[in-house]
């Protein structure tokens, strides 16, 4: 059983002030959890060590498909192929953050990776900025909590320069690029996302720019342009498979970007190969019974529970909860049911005293940086609440 704290709500007003508008849910009820996920310090540092290992088995994994040509079998666009390629062998395309979602790690339950987040993760805001405002307007010690996000990415939008692990250097190889920072329009959870980010590269040293992602011009010759300055570095929170599936000549031009040198995307087009559930089958054929992994197949796993998930996918759309016999037991309606399908071990949740279930988030910048909860129901939707938690 979860341990949670409760605490005093935080005001939608103040959230406001924050930049955190997205605050209250379709049937108007709070986005942000008032109770805090109570965890020991040991099971902080085991989702620590947990999200790096995890992340070395992700770059074994990447490479395993790059040199066997798997694209197609993890359901990567045909059209991205080369732009993956070329990112994953040059080392100026740095991976500037991800996100795990994990199960257990609590009460005693083992970590199992459910998937990982790797292009365009969401709850950034929630983790780096509201989960710590929770603590400081409950007058809680805000050290009280592994989190570091914030921090963790001023010094990576240093490594896009540095491209190690020492930082100090920046200041003297900075050449003044100039970093974009682009959103679509009409979707402020994502617009305030993104500037958050733009905000964090400014304090790190960048000249920064923001635009709506129809108000820039893609050229193979010039780059990334914006009001006609061009852009070496280029932040957009547009899935890559979006980009190849519904945008096709963008997708092309891109790849001539990178290939041209024009401009540095983030985050990289390889990150789609993490991505991509498909991975979970790669993952599992490399590390087979590894105590982190669940079984995943492309095929409907015999004679145990299990969950159907998209490879492509978001917020639950078209996952299936599937019983030992094969029937369902749950299922989210969704937009992906056309997506290649993987078939993952089932494993229970956390669950609290009124039987809601808590997944674990881990972010990833340059190693593991930062926790935060959605709690749910069997199956977490667009409804899910965000929780945060405290470290005693």
């Amino acid at each position: 059983m979860i341990q949670l704290q409760q605490t005093q709500a935080l005001d939608p007003d103040y959230l406001e002030s924050l930049g955190f508008t997205w605050h209250t849910d379709d049937d108007e009820t709070p986005y942000v959890s008032d109770q805090l996920v109570v965890l020991t310090e040991a099971e902080a540092e085991a989702y620590y060590e947990a999200g790096n290992i995890l992340y070395d088995m992700y770059i074994e994994a990447g490479e395993h498909i790059v040199e066997n040509d798997l694209f197609h079998e993890i359901g990567i666009p045909f059209n991205l192929v080369e732009q993956i390629k070329e990112t994953w062998e040059n080392d100026v395309h740095w991976h500037l953050y991800g996100r795990f979602d994990l199960a257990g790690g609590i009460g005693g339950k083992p970590i199992k990776l459910l998937e990982f987040n790797a292009d365009t993760p969401t709850a950034l805001f929630e983790t780096s900025i509201v989960q710590w405002a929770i603590l400081k307007q409950n007058g809680l010690e805000e050290e009280s909590q592994f989190n570091s996000l914030y921090e963790s990415l001023v010094d990576n939008f240093k490594r896009l320069v540095t491209l190690e692990e020492n930082v100090d250097t920046f200041e003297d190889l900075y050449d003044g690029w100039k970093f974009l920072f682009t959103s679509i329009k009409d979707n402020a959870e994502e617009e305030n996302t993104v500037k958050l980010l733009q905000h964090i590269a400014e304090e790190a040293g960048f000249v920064t720019e923001f635009a709506y992602i129809d108000e820039i011009e893609f050229s193979q010759e010039e780059g990334v342009v914006y009001k006609g300055e061009e852009y070496e570095l280029w932040f957009k929170l547009i899935p890559w498979e979006d980009i190849a599936l519904e945008e096709p000549d963008l997708a092309m031009l891109l790849g001539n970007i990178i290939q041209n040198q024009k401009a540095i995307i983030f985050n990289p087009a390889y990150t789609l190969m993490f991505q991509s559930k498909g991975i979970l089958k790669i993952l599992w054929d490399l590390y087979p019974n590894h105590p982190l992994l669940l079984e995943s197949s492309f095929e409907p796993l015999e004679n145990q529970k299990q969950v159907a998930k998209p490879i492509f996918g978001r917020e639950g759309g078209s996952v299936r909860i599937l019983n030992a016999d094969g029937s369902t037991e749950a299922e989210a309606v969704g937009d992906y049911d056309n997506h290649k399908m993987v078939y993952q071990a089932y494993t229970e949740l956390p669950v609290d005293q009124a039987g809601a279930s808590y997944q674990a988030g881990l972010f990833y910048v340059y190693e593991s940086c930062a926790l935060g909860f959605r709690k749910g129901g069997l199956i977490l939707d667009n409804m899910s609440k965000f929780v945060g938690h405290i470290v005693k």
